[in-house]
Formats: C-alpha cells, sequence, structure tokens
C-alpha cells in the first residue's frame, strides 16, 4: 500500500494532465474501497488545486478531497484561496465542484468563505449552466440550514443579508425551468421548515449546539420570507409542480403544504414577531379567511390525484399532508377521508409491508379528522392491524388513539341524542369489542395474547383521563377537535364521562377470569376504575329514589353498576387465583349494599354475602406460596381489612366472619402477625356488635382507593410477570400521557413564556435518610427534568465500623441493585436491609 501511495503521489507531482487524472482516478477507486489514503491529501491539494491544472483534475482532485477527513493543518489559506478562485473557473463542472466541497469545512472557515465568495455563489446560482446551478442549490441546502450557521448568522449582520439574499433565490429556483434544479430548491425549503419545525438538533455540523435567541430569530425570518414567497406564488409552483419527473413530484408536496398550513392557522404571524421581537409595526395578515381558505383547497385539488399513483411513497406523502391540511380552520373531513382511504391501501402492498407501522400511527393519530361514520367503521378494522405490529410502542400509541376517539365519539354521540338529534348507530364504545376476534380474546381463559391486556389498560387509563380537567382549547392543531368534541360531550355535567366508563367496565368483566400468567396490571387496571365508579355512585348505599331526588339517568347507572356487582360476585367461583380473588373481593366489599340483602335468602349458598365470605374462607386457608398465583402476605392483610369493615357494617356479616376469624386464628395457616390481626378484628367487630351506634370505629367512608399496587419493585418481587407488568404500564402511561397531556412544543411556549422557555432546568438533589440499628443509610435522588431520569443514591455506613465498611450502592428507577462495591461481611449481611430500604425510598421517590 505504501508504494501504491508514492506511485500515486509520484504522478500527481508531475506536469502531465494525463498521469495525474490517472493517478486521482486510482486514489478515488481505493478511498472507495474503504482504505486510507489520506496521505494524499496535501499532494492533491498543493499539485493540483493550488497550481494550473486541467478542468478534468481539478474536479478529481475536489472529489477526494470531499471524500477525505481534512487534517487542520491542510486548511490553510491557500487551500482556502484554491477554492475560492476555482468558483469563477471557466468550466461550469468544475466551479460546481468547487461550491459541492463548501459544507465539508469546518464552521469557523465559513463566515470570512461565505462572505468574500457571494458575488460568485450569486453567479452561480443564476449561472446559465444548469449543472452550476444544481451544485450551488445543493451545496447551500446542506449548509445554510445548519445550527452552526445560524448561530453565526445571528451575531454577523453581513453574513445574515447574505444568507438572507441566498434563501430568496432558492426560493426563486423552484420555479427553475431544470427539474433537478427545481426539486432541489423545493428540497432546500421543506429542510429549512423542519428544522425550525422539529426543533432537531442538526448533525451536519458535527457538533451540537444549542440555540439562543438570535439564531431563532433568524431560522424564523427566513422561514416567514420563504412561507410569503410560496404562498404569494402557490399558483405558479403548482403549475410547475405539475410538469415535473413523478419521481421528482415527492419533494414538491411538503414546502407547499407547510406555507398553506402556516399561513391558515396564523403560525406565520408568530414566526415575523419571533423574527423581530418587540416590533410594533407588525401586523397579522389582512387576508380573509375566505381567500386562506380557497388558497388551501388549490392544493387540496392540486394533490388529490396522486393518492391513486402507482408509487407507494408518494401516495403516502400525500395523504400524510392533505391529512394536516384537513386540520387547518376551514379543512374539511373528505379531504381526511380521502387520504386516509389511500393510505390504508398500502397496507397489502408488499413493497410497502415494512412501513406498516408508520401506516397505523398516520391512521390512528388523524382519526378525529374524521366524520362519526367513518371513525366507526374504521375502529373493528385498525384493531386487527394494531393486533398485528411488532413494535410494542406502536401499538401503545395506536391504541391510546383508538381509545381516546372511540370514547370522543361515544360522548359526543350520546351528547348528540340528548338535544334531540338522530342516534347514529355503532358510536358506543362496546363497538370496539364487536369483532369476532377481539371478542373470543376477551371471553378466553387462557389466552396467551398480549393484547387483550393492553386494549383493556389503554380504555380504562383514557376513561381515567377524561375524568380529568380537558386542556385549554387549541384554535387549531391536531387536539382542537378532540378537545371540542369532548367538551361538547361533557357540556351538560361533570359526571358525562362515567357513562361510556360504565360501558368499559361492562364489556371487560370478562378479564378477571383471565389466567395472565403471573400478571395483574390490566386486572388492577379495570377494578381501579370499578371502584372509581362505585365510589362516585355511592353504590354502598343502594340504588336511589326519584323520592330522594336521583335522575332517571343516575337510576339507570346505579342499577347498571349493582348488576355489575352482583354478576362480579358469581364470578368470584371461576377465578383462577388468589392475588386476584382477594382484589376482586376488596372492589367489591367495600362498595356493596349489604343493607339491601333478602334476609330470607342469608341461608342460601347463592347469596352474595355468602359467596364473598366463602371465598374469603379460600384465601385464608390457601397454602400454596407459589409467586405467579398468590403473595400470600398481601392477599391475607387484604382479607383482614375487609373481614373488618364488612363485619363492622352488617350484623350478619360480623357473625358469620367471626366464625371463620376464630377457625383461622386456631389453625396452622397462621402466623403470629396474622393471628393477632385476627384478634384485633374479631375484637372490633365485637366491640361494634354490642355498641351499634358506634360503628364508625371498625369502618369510615368509602374513600374510592384501590390499595393494590401494581407498582412491584424488583427487589420484591423476582419474577418474570412482575416486569412485565412494569413494562406494560410504562408503554401504556407514556402513550397516554403524549396523547392527552403532550408537553408544549418549544415554539408555542416562546409564545407563551419567551424567550426563557429555552433555558434548561439543573437537576435538583433531594436528600433522604433512614436509619436502622447497627446501619446508618443515607439516600437522595437526583431528578434530571432534561433527560426525564431520576437517580437514586444511597449510601450504607456500618456505624461500628464506620472507615472500615463503606459501601455505595446506586439503584435504578426500578429498583433494582446494578451496583455494589466492598466485599466485607457487615456489607454482606445488609442485603436484606437494603432491599427493605430500598423499597420504602424508592416508593417514596416515584
Amino acid at each position: 500500500m505504501d508504494l501504491l501511495i508514492a506511485q500515486i503521489n509520484t504522478d500527481l507531482r508531475s506536469s502531465d494532465a494525463l498521469r495525474q487524472s490517472s493517478a486521482l482516478l486510482q486514489a478515488l477507486q481505493q478511498c472507495a474501497a474503504g482504505r486510507d489514503v489520506s496521505a494524499l491529501a496535501r499532494t492533491a491539494a498543493t499539485e493540483i488545486l493550488s497550481a494550473p491544472s486541467s478542468a478534468v483534475c481539478k474536479r478529481l482532485a475536489l472529489d477526494l478531497l470531499r471524500a477525505l477527513p481534512l487534517p487542520p493543518d491542510l486548511l490553510d489559506p491557500l487551500l482556502l484561496t484554491s477554492l475560492r478562485s476555482d468558483l469563477s473557473f471557466p468550466d461550469p463542472d468544475v466551479a460546481a465542484s468547487s461550491i459541492a466541497s463548501f459544507p465539508s469545512l469546518p464552521s469557523h472557515l465559513l463566515p470570512s468563505l461565505l462572505s468574500s465568495a457571494q458575488a460568485d455563489i450569486a453567479a452561480a446560482l443564476s449561472s446559465p449552466a444548469e449543472s452550476l446551478r444544481l451544485a450551488a442549490v445543493t451545496s447551500l441546502s446542506s449548509l445554510l440550514p445548519r445550527d452552526d450557521l445560524a448561530l453565526m448568522c445571528s451575531t454577523n449582520p453581513s453574513l445574515m443579508a447574505h444568507a438572507t439574499t441566498w434563501w430568496g433565490r432558492l426560493a426563486e429556483l423552484a420555479l427553475d425551468s431544470a427539474d433537478a434544479v427545481s426539486a432541489g430548491a423545493f428540497e432546500a425549503l421543506a429542510r429549512l421548515f423542519q428544522e425550525l419545525e422539529g426543533r432537531r438538533m442538526s448533525r451536519l455540523a458535527g457538533d451540537k449546539l444549542v440555540d439562543g435567541e438570535g439564531a431563532l430569530a433568524v431560522r424564523a425570518q427566513w422561514a416567514a420570507d420563504a412561507i410569503d414567497f410560496i404562498w404569494s406564488r402557490r399558483n405558479m409552483l403548482i403549475a410547475r409542480t405539475m410538469v415535473m419527473p413523478v419521481e421528482s413530484f415527492r419533494v414538491t408536496v411538503y414546502p407547499l403544504v407547510h406555507a398553506a398550513k402556516m399561513v391558515a392557522s396564523g403560525v406565520v404571524n408568530t414566526l415575523r414577531r419571533i423574527a423581530k421581537p418587540g416590533d410594533t409595526t407588525i401586523a397579522d395578515s389582512v387576508e380573509s379567511s375566505a381567500e386562506k381558505l380557497v388558497g388551501v383547497s388549490d392544493i387540496v385539488s392540486h394533490l388529490l390525484p396522486f393518492l391513486s399513483s402507482l408509487d407507494p411513497p408518494l401516495v403516502f406523502e400525500v395523504g400524510i399532508n392533505m391529512l394536516a391540511l384537513a386540520d387547518v380552520p376551514g379543512g374539511k373531513p373528505e379531504w381526511a377521508s380521502a387520504a386516509i382511504i389511500a393510505i390504508l391501501t398500502l397496507w397489502d402492498r408488499q413493497e410497502f409491508s415494512s412501513m406498516r407501522e408508520t401506516i397505523v400511527r398516520a391512521v390512528a393519530t388523524n382519526l378525529h379528522l374524521l366524520d362519526l361514520g367513518m371513525q366507526v367503521s374504521l375502529f373493528k378494522r385498525l384493531l386487527q392491524m394494531v393486533r398485528n405490529l411488532r413494535a410494542e410502542s406502536d401499538r401503545m400509541h395506536a391504541l391510546a388513539c383508538i381509545c381516546r376517539t372511540a370514547l370522543c365519539v361515544d360522548l359526543f354521540a350520546k351528547e348528540s341524542v340528548r338535544r334531540g338529534q338522530k342516534p347514529v348507530p355503532g358510536t358506543d364504545v362496546i363497538s370496539l369489542f364487536e369483532d369476532v376476534r377481539v371478542k373470543e380474546d376477551l371471553n378466553s381463559v387462557t389466552s396467551k395474547n398480549l393484547f387483550r391486556e393492553e386494549l383493556v389498560a389503554s380504555l380504562v387509563e383514557s376513561c381515567f383521563q377524561l375524568s380529568l380537567p380537558l386542556p385549554e382549547l387549541k384554535n387549531s392543531g391536531t387536539e382542537s377537535r378532540v378537545i371540542g368534541a369532548l367538551a361538547y360531550g361533557t357540556g351538560y355535567g361533570a359526571l358525562n364521562w362515567t357513562e361510556p366508563a360504565l360501558d368499559v367496565v361492562e364489556v371487560c368483566r370478562p378479564c378477571v377470569l383471565w389466567d395472565c400468567n403471573g400478571r395483574t396490571y390490566a386486572i388492577d387496571c379495570y377494578l381501579k376504575l370499578l371502584v372509581r365508579l362505585c365510589h362516585i355512585y355511592d353504590t354502598r348505599g343502594g340504588v336511589k329514589t326519584i323520592k330522594a331526588g336521583a335522575s332517571q339517568d343516575q337510576i339507570l347507572n346505579e342499577t347498571r353498576l349493582r348488576n355489575l356487582q352482583l354478576q362480579l360476585i358469581r364470578d368470584l367461583r371461576e377465578v383462577h387465583t388468589p392475588r386476584i380473588s382477594s382484589r376482586l373481593i376488596w372492589a367489591i366489599s367495600e362498595h356493596f349494599d349489604l343493607e339491601g340483602l333478602d334476609p330470607l335468602l342469608a341461608d342460601d349458598p347463592e347469596d352474595p354475602l355468602n359467596i364473598i365470605i366463602s371465598n374469603m374462607h379460600k384465601i385464608l386457608f390457601n397454602t400454596d406460596s407459589s409467586a405467579t398465583t398468590s403473595n400470600r402476605i398481601q392477599d391475607v392483610q387484604a382479607v383482614l381489612i375487609c373481614a373488618q369493615r364488612l363485619g363492622a357494617r352488617n350484623a350478619r356479616a360480623g357473625q358469620l366472619l367471626s366464625k371463620e376469624l376464630e377457625e383461622f386464628r386456631a389453625s396452622t395457616s397462621a402466623d403470629s402477625v396474622t393471628k393477632h390481626q385476627s384478634r384485633y378484628v374479631l375484637q372490633v367487630i365485637k366491640y361494634v356488635t354490642n355498641h351499634p351506634d358506634n360503628r364508625w370505629v371498625g369502618v369510615g367512608d368509602a374513600t374510592g382507593d384501590y390499595p393494590f399496587s401494581h407498582h412491584k419493585l424488583t427487589v420484591q418481587f423476582s419474577e418474570a410477570s412482575a416486569a412485565q407488568d412494569r413494562k406494560l404500564e410504562g408503554l401504556v402511561h407514556k402513550a397516554i400521557r403524549e396523547l392527552w397531556r403532550p408537553n408544549p412544543s418549544q415554539l408555542t411556549l416562546l409564545q407563551t413564556k419567551g424567550i426563557g422557555a429555552l433555558h434548561k432546568e439543573l437537576p435538583k438533589a433531594c436528600t433522604l435518610t433512614g436509619s436502622c440499628d447497627p446501619c446508618y443509610i443515607e439516600a437522595y435522588h437526583l431528578a434530571d427534568p432534561t433527560d426525564g431520569r431520576i437517580t437514586l443514591h444511597l449510601k450504607i455506613l456500618n456505624l461500628t465500623e464506620l472507615e472500615l465498611n463503606r459501601v455505595d450502592i446506586r439503584v435504578g428507577l426500578s429498583g433494582a441493585l446494578y451496583y455494589m462495591d466492598g466485599f466485607s461481611r457487615t456489607v454482606r449481611h445488609l442485603r436484606n436491609l437494603v432491599s427493605q430500604v430500598l423499597l420504602q425510598i424508592c416508593v417514596y421517590t416515584l
């Protein structure tokens, strides 16, 4: 290899153009093969670029330098002068290669080079040679959107003026007669809009740079000027794109749609204010809403025929952008319907099979743009499509969108019926489960499909989101129609959200019978919603009457809840595991109307109270300690608390439970702790029986709490089912939070909070301490809002051997020990203590 490098160097130093071009071609071949030929960079720069050479040699030398990592000592004024002089080379291909080298240069060399070459760059953009115009457009489209150049323009007024002029020229070149140049100009505008809208850190500059106030103002000005140009020349641009080749048409879609969306939603005025803060002379657009709607409609009419194209990427690009236009003020559901139907046709296209996740995400995210009938017709098909997705995060996001839209449709339809409109069939939440496969999964006991757990958990968590105050309604954006529909559906009362929630708990009732191999998250979600509804309607007091002031809707809902409770009590016999039985007993017994039971059926085995007590007996005397079926300590504690509250509320329940607890105390199934607790419960029941007026001693008001937590720490539960529960919980909560309570974009923060919104918060350290003899545990967690991470640090000190036995233990958020340093005997004896303290401190920090 050294001999080859030496031979190429010799040929480059010769004055023979043929030998030089052959040597450069050979060097490019070696570079393409992955071999290191960086030793040729200096020779090529000094012998070819800095010296008189043929056009072919100069082009080859520039191509070689772009392909090699340039050493710092090579970037001397001589090379920059050579690049600068080659811009005016008679051969336009050489000038094109020279200007194409600009994006590969370091940031600190760009201001002087661009300022000195601004006349040549302007000449290149207006050159009659198509290759030179295309090279200038391609180079500037890679260079101008970069973070480092925006920062430099914010502090260099001269460079800012030149860059603004170049952006204006790039926008004009979108109308260029050459198809390649026009497509390159459209692509440059699209990159500018994406950099501003996405607020991503550009990797083109190498380093991660943080935008400041000036850089943001620079980009906002460029974007506002480009939007104004596109909007004012939209008819000419539409006509230009119609004569472009199909393979180049796709890059023209986004700039047209984005400019129309910014104008129609009024965001362009915000960009102008950000570009010139404090300038009171900036006025809002004077265009009427009718003119904006006509402009948007023209662009939609221009894009609509391409939804039937044979090119799948083009169909998807056009469909996504039409969905964006359907969401602006004045957008029509017909636009969204046409786009979604076209996107769904790509599902079975073999060449687009790898993009199925993207198809589902696009359709599910924009469901709210459709009319009610279209939304209902898509629910069943979408669920089957979501079931087949491989990525769990994509499934969770799609399920969150589907569940939110289903609840929104249900609320909207119910409120429309109240106001006298004709009901739309299939708009209730139960329609989600009408599909045969979904219904089979829901009613199957031993199905191993995780999708049913994901669906129930997403639906229940979406119901809880309905109970929270709705976010502030925005003028435009993807959330506006959803929030408007929810506000319409809850117009006559704050409890209207409980009606679709009642449908959910009724249709998801079979989940309590599932055998999920120890997983409990979906069932916990279901029971938590059931307890919340029972607390809201006060089912402990029975079904209210009209004389008591109850409305017809309230009586109907309370009757439905009571019937559901009775059905769940009958289902207790078929529940597979004590872990689920104890949770179901808690959820029912806390809110069941014991006074409404028929005293004539006290000896009937089918009496609800007898069924509850017989299942409590099974849990108390269960000796199965398998981790996947029972957590006996927790189950027994729950049953004993339920026994105390049931026995204190009802005399017959107190008599039956007293016998059960006496038998349990005398058996070998009770340990010393549970025997003592049973004795305490018996004393409470006996006192309440003798003093009926002091029943509050044994039972208080129902709080609506569900104490069984699915936050299982690894140090406490090591089985795989607990880890799967935590994973599913994290995915569901993340998807629900991003959809219902999304973090505001930086552009929105800048509008509301000013430039201070760009400043990142510093991590905060919160000190936590716990002590135990003979050891003292110091702990603090570091919460970093920027990274979304909580780091918990523990330090264990042996008070008797303070200096000899010190160990630092770092703990992850899940509570799993992943680092332990130290091998002393004291530390080995402290492992159980660490687990206990972790349980307390981690729960506190979470």
